[in-house]
């Protein structure tokens, strides 16, 4: 049965994201209007025994509080995914975590951690939804969220595999993976295997110790640390939304995103690491 239910093929990436104009297509999503449930099923590459599970995980809260949705695929009955998302984020990392264990056999688990949570953190999730265009399925109702998904589709083109904390990451296109690796999970009678069969080709491409990077803050102070630099983050966010960094009271880095202030805070600490080198050879220059 579970080599039935998880056994489609799924398709190249070119033909699923279609390029970057296709994932910017965010129609039809808003209250759930003109959603295919078949053609969900075929990017999962899994065939719902109960199709109320699918419809539960794909919609949002919000979309609950409407009462003149005009959705032919969506039943006017559905809850909302949080219960489901709840089950998926429990089982990818118990699934992400048993497939580092077996695959790095001589990883200490301080590795595995950092690895797993590269893995199954919002804005890898988020990637996962984007690239597979499962965004184009969810049911609610925020207004702004179709224009911060075309904006985290534009900024990802920049990173292709992880930004570290560089870009606002809109928070329900992970919870729609996870709760449709919980839909799954519930469906398939708790099966793991099957869990990790239809998901595994979805999760690609899974960031591994050699494509692993540290977080900019995180990387900052650690060479700081190693070189006995003296490090300063100057915090200008009610001034200009910005950060300034200084390093032996010398400024190396600043950065200014509106959005949210830990983006700024990460992306003057990357600017930062851009050009610390140069203080690292003066100081060498010098002591030499």
């Amino acid at each position: 049965m579970e080599e039935d239910q998880a056994n489609k093929t799924m398709p190249a990436e070119e033909e699923v994201v279609g390029g970057l104009n296709k994932l910017l297509c965010i129609n039809n999503t808003k209250d759930g209007r003109d959603v295919n449930l078949e053609e969900l099923e075929e990017i999962l590459g899994y065939k719902f025994n109960n199709k109320r599970l699918l419809e539960e995980a794909f919609t949002h809260a919000s979309a609950l509080k409407t009462s003149n949705s005009s959705s032919t695929s969506f039943s006017s009955s559905s809850s909302s995914y949080e219960r489901l998302e709840f089950v998926g984020d429990a089982v990818l990392s118990l699934l992400i975590s048993r497939e580092h264990y077996f695959l790095y056999p001589d990883l200490s688990s301080g590795p595995l951690t950092r690895l797993r949570s590269s893995n199954v953190d919002t804005e890898k999730l988020a990637r996962v939804a984007v690239k597979h265009g499962l965004h184009r399925f969810l049911r609610h109702n925020k207004p702004k969220l179709e224009d911060e998904i075309r904006k985290f589709i534009q900024e990802i083109s920049e990173f292709p595999l992880h930004s570290n904390g560089l870009i606002d990451v809109p928070k329900d296109l992970a919870d729609i993976v996870e709760s449709a690796i919980g839909a799954v999970f519930i469906d398939s009678d708790s099966s793991l295997d099957i869990v990790w069969k239809v998901f595994k080709s979805l999760l690609e491409p899974i960031i591994s110790p050699e494509t692993i990077k540290r977080h900019p803050v995180t990387e900052l102070y650690e060479i700081c640390q190693k070189n006995n630099l003296k490090v300063q983050f100057v915090d200008l966010w009610k001034k200009n939304t910005g950060f300034d960094v200084y390093v032996q009271d010398k400024l190396i880095g600043s950065a200014t995103y509106g959005l949210k202030k830990e983006i700024a805070h990460n992306r003057a600490a990357k600017d930062a690491l851009n050009n610390i080198g140069r203080v690292l050879s003066e100081k060498y220059s010098i002591q030499g």
